[in-house]
């Protein structure tokens, strides 16, 4: 093996020599460095995967390529737990999973044979074709569908072939028994909907389901009985001046929060946002990651327009290479942000500012900014189009936190003496 830097000083180089991933090393180290990662890091994660060859070697247990993912699963859940591995070794959770994540992108891209004929995958391969080519959901919607059916289907058949007719209603009740016991009534309901489209698709392939979709519990999940959470005047001026503008990621974090409460997007289409996505010229926003699937197009306000062109000017790695508008500043160095890095941002900035007990996601903003936009009188209409709702009913439940408009058509209370 040729001699790095950082296997020179690398205590646990012998369990690297004599595993099995000796010759996959050196590209891993140059992998880290292309995407700028510090010396002290690299060195830790190369010894989670000196970790990794010792326990292989201890276990007796082949390296294949194919089967990385389920070695990996295996090493973090059941090995790390009751790890005795000679000190000094790498042996947190958190570390080895982010060092063994970098190992799996440098294996070819094939998938075990168990998976390719595993009968429940098919099957939810299927569906997932049917949800996202025929239903047109988002590929989030699909995820959280198939999630949930797959887990009902391996719970019902394990490895055997899914077979509709051979599901019990008390089936079904055991499974929601299970996830009641975790889930709130909200998660449980998306569950419901979840299984009741799978029923669907099999109807549509001729089978018999409607007894199945008619034992699905009806969860009591009320709607609209408390009013949505925003934020009030004050801690909107609280929640912005938390923001570093001295420092290249708190103009970031500003312009992507600026973007959430000017315009109501959701981080899911800030992530989709490019250089190409402002036209500053004619000050509007192409907005292209929408649930809807459509390109559309919204006004670009000044504020938000001033904080999107400081943070290019200023805050922006003028070395990126990288066309996504919000970037990365720490290793991976020049990706494009992901929605958990913005909701993280976003509930950093409630921790610094007393408010994280009461909010924890970016959809707080979007709410704020309708509930706004409507108290300063914007028609309910005014505010579906740019929320891009596809029915005025979605955006009447603002019109119940206009609490000042409510008291103004209120009848009096009967017997009151005014």
């Amino acid at each position: 093996m040729p001699t790095d830097p950082c296997l020179a000083t690398l205590v646990r180089r012998d369990w690297l020599d004599a595993g099995p991933l000796g010759h996959l090393v050196v590209p891993y180290i140059g992998a880290l460095r292309g995407q700028r990662y510090g010396e002290r890091t690299i060195r830790g994660y190369v010894g989670c995967l000196a970790h990794f060859c010792h326990w292989m070697a201890c276990d007796a247990i082949a390296w294949s390529a194919p089967e990385a993912v389920s070695l990996i699963e295996r090493f973090l859940h059941d090995h790390l737990s009751i790890c005795a591995c000679p000190a000094p070794c790498y042996g947190s959770v958190a570390s080895s999973g982010a060092a063994l994540r970098h190992l799996l992108k440098l294996l070819p891209a094939t998938q075990p044979a168990s998976v390719l004929t595993d009968p429940v995958t098919v099957e939810l391969e299927r569906f997932g074709q049917y949800l996202s080519s025929t239903c047109g959901l988002a590929p989030v919607t699909c995820d959280r569908r198939l999630h949930i059916v797959g887990c009902f289907l391996v719970r019902a058949f394990g490895t055997r072939a899914p077979t509709v007719s051979q599901i019990a209603s008390v089936q079904l009740d055991e499974f929601f028994a299970e996830l009641s016991t975790h889930l709130q009534p909200a998660s449980l309901r998306t569950a419901c909907n979840s299984l009741r489209s799978y029923f669907r698709y099999r109807a549509l392939l001729g089978d018999s389901t409607a007894g199945l979709a008619a034992a699905l519990p009806r969860v009591a999940d009320w709607q609209r009985t408390t009013l949505p959470k925003v934020l009030s005047d004050a801690e909107l001026e609280a929640f912005l001046a938390t923001f570093d503008l001295t420092d290249p990621v708190g103009l970031r974090d500003y312009a992507i929060a600026r973007c959430l409460l000017d315009l109501g997007l959701r981080g899911q289409e800030v992530t989709y946002l490019t250089l190409e996505s402002v036209d500053w010229r004619q000050a509007t926003l192409t907005i292209s990651g929408t649930k809807s699937k459509r390109v559309q197009q919204l006004p670009l306000p000044a504020v938000t327009g001033e904080a999107i062109a400081r943070y290019l000017r200023e805050g922006r790695p003028t070395q990126s290479q990288n066309r996504a508008l919000f970037v990365r500043h720490r290793a991976p160095f020049d990706k494009p942000l992901g929605v958990p890095a913005i909701r993280n941002a976003m509930n950093r900035a409630f921790v610094r500012c007393g408010l994280r007990d009461r909010f924890c996601n970016t959809h707080v903003l979007r709410r704020t900014a309708a509930t706004r936009l409507h108290r300063a009188g914007a028609s309910i209409k005014e505010i579906v189009d740019l929320l891009r709702h596809q029915s005025l009913d979605t955006a009447r439940v603002y019109a119940r936190v206009d609490l000042v408009g409510l008291r103004a058509v209120a009848m009096p209370w009967p017997g009151y003496a005014s």
